[in-house]
């Protein structure tokens, strides 16, 4: 966590937070989230670029106080004259950065992300494997902070019964065209399962995906279109009539891409 005080441990804060970007970004599940890492990174650059110009203002003013190797104060001044300047070259620098990654932010806004193209006749839906909530999402939400998402995966796939648990989604209509989600979940996918989870609301959900093959202009099977609530294994009935679980909260202030 930032410090707001120390500049040395809030470097060293700021490195490794951008080292994991780096690891991270090198794939979007979706890509509508990089207009949110625009964003954050835009305000980056802006912060960057103050910290170089307080460099260079701290080179500058304490210049009586530096000196070489040797003691030689003259010298010391000379290197401290230059490192201002060339930390000054660099903060102008930054404002051409700043300008193109708010111009490619405002592009990217601008796009409507469509699903991904499948292959024509080969169609995926996603049934529903186990939704739970409360306590007992605690325990997987535990895992993930803990362990990972791959982890929790492997844990809730243990609900996975195979043909029984998907004639159990088709009877009881727990078959999505697209994974449904809220504003804040996050969603992740490792082979045929796809973990949906919020910290904020207290849920998790896992889903297998169903693919079918059927004729390009053959009708699409009974599935649901809009996203409601799968079935919990611990605390809602199969068939249960409920709230929207997935429904967007109308407190959300989280800044999201714009996609279909």
């Amino acid at each position: 966590m930032p410090t707001f005080q120390n500049p040395t441990v809030d470097a060293a804060e700021a490195s490794e937070a951008l080292r994991g970007l780096a690891h991270a970004s090198r794939v979007f599940e979706d890509p509508a989230d990089t207009y949110t890492v625009l964003g954050d990174l835009l305000a980056g650059v802006r912060s960057l670029r103050q910290v170089l110009d307080q460099l260079a203002t701290t080179h500058l003013t304490n210049r009586v106080r530096a000196h070489d190797d040797a003691g030689d104060q003259t010298a010391g001044a000379t290197y401290a004259l230059t490192a201002t300047e060339e930390l000054q070259q660099a903060a102008a620098l930054l404002d051409g950065v700043h300008d193109r990654v708010d111009a490619a932010m405002a592009a990217s806004g601008r796009i409507a992300w469509h699903p991904a193209p499948t292959a024509p006749g080969a169609m995926s839906r996603w049934v529903s494997v186990v939704f739970l909530q409360g306590q007992d999402a605690d325990e997987v939400l535990t895992i993930i902070d803990r362990d990972g998402t791959d982890a929790a995966i492997e844990h809730l796939a243990g609900f996975d019964m195979g043909e029984e648990t998907t004639q159990a989604a088709l009877v009881n209509g727990y078959v999505y065209e697209t994974i449904p989600t809220g504003p804040l979940d996050h969603t992740t996918t490792e082979g045929v399962y796809t973990l949906t989870y919020n910290h904020d609301h207290g849920h998790v959900s896992l889903l297998r995906a169903h693919p079918e093959t059927r004729e390009p202009d053959a009708p699409a099977p009974s599935a649901r279109t809009t996203p409601s609530r799968p079935p919990s294994r611990r605390h809602a009935p199969m068939g249960e009539e409920e709230d929207d679980w997935f429904a967007p909260s109308q407190s959300s202030s989280v800044p999201r891409g714009r996609a279909l």
